[in-house]
């Protein structure tokens, strides 16, 4: 069924995304002085959805994100899986071991894939969210809150804090995380199933690698929508983390995050 509407949605995209909105105005490259009114009006953001997005460029002299819009908590949904397995390769160095198979066989559908199963056995074997605090506490995450329980995909996270998981995965030294691990989350985020290859790759005109998350809430049949990852565009690598929540419906939100990637890559651009 996901898959079934996953590429329906994919056909839907294609056919009213349309052109992106123009970029913001000069002077807000930086993200400083962006009122969250003027992303949401940038990015055609409509009714009760929220939307930030957070943009690093690897090839520039800076070490903070633009941001744009509130760098407030979102649900995380599936982009926590990305953080998973940081945590378990982590976890799996302290212990000098490699990944057993069933560790390795679950790691890699629940990132191609998004497996949730795969994501709920290695989150118990993490240690759940303290496991997970611990590790981003050593990748320098400040901002993330584990979900409740067996509930994952309820952390909650900033776009500015999934800039610092990126960077620790995508940086090439400074990170706890080794060049083996890096490698491996790098790759198995290029290798996203096809029908879940949306998000911030909207705003690459080459490479990308990502990792999205969605998640209708009950109480509100309303939908939190994410996509975090690289880019290439222009020549630059961009690290680059869109969350949005409060979508009337899936194909809207991915809409709005395609729109806000791309917006925020295009003004955070030399220029």
């Amino acid at each position: 069924m996901l898959n079934r509407t996953l590429s329906v949605l994919a056909t839907v995209v294609t056919l009213l995304a349309g052109a992106a909105p123009a970029a913001m105005a000069a002077g807000s490259g930086t993200g400083t002085g962006t009122t969250t009114a003027d992303f949401r009006t940038a990015v055609g953001a409509r009714g009760e959805s929220r939307v930030t997005a957070a943009v690093l460029d690897l090839d520039g002299t800076g070490r903070d994100p633009a941001v744009y819009g509130d760098d407030t908590p979102y649900d995380t949904a599936s982009i926590v899986k990305v953080d998973i397995l940081a945590a378990l390769l982590l976890h799996a160095r302290d212990h000098r071991r490699d990944l057993t198979a069933r560790e390795s066989a679950q790691a890699d559908v629940m990132i191609r894939d998004s497996d949730n199963t795969a994501a709920g056995a290695l989150w118990r074997a993490i240690g759940q969210a303290p496991g997970l605090e611990s590790a981003n506490r050593r990748l320098g995450l400040t901002s993330t809150t584990g979900g409740p329980d067996g509930r994952w995909g309820l952390t909650r996270t900033t776009a500015s804090d999934q800039i610092r998981l990126l960077r620790a995965i995508f940086a090439t030294d400074g990170t706890a995380l080794d060049a083996p691990s890096r490698n491996r989350i790098r790759t198995l985020m290029t290798q996203i199933a096809a029908d879940q290859s949306w998000g911030v790759s909207a705003a690459a005109d080459s490479g990308w690698a990502l990792k999205n998350g969605w998640l209708m809430r009950t109480a509100t049949g309303l939908w939190d929508i994410n996509s975090v990852g690289r880019v290439t565009a222009g020549g630059h690598h961009y690290l680059v983390a869109v969350l949005s929540d409060g979508n009337a419906s899936m194909p809207d939100g991915v809409q709005l995050v395609e729109r806000a990637a791309r917006t925020a890559v295009t003004t955070t651009a030399p220029h």
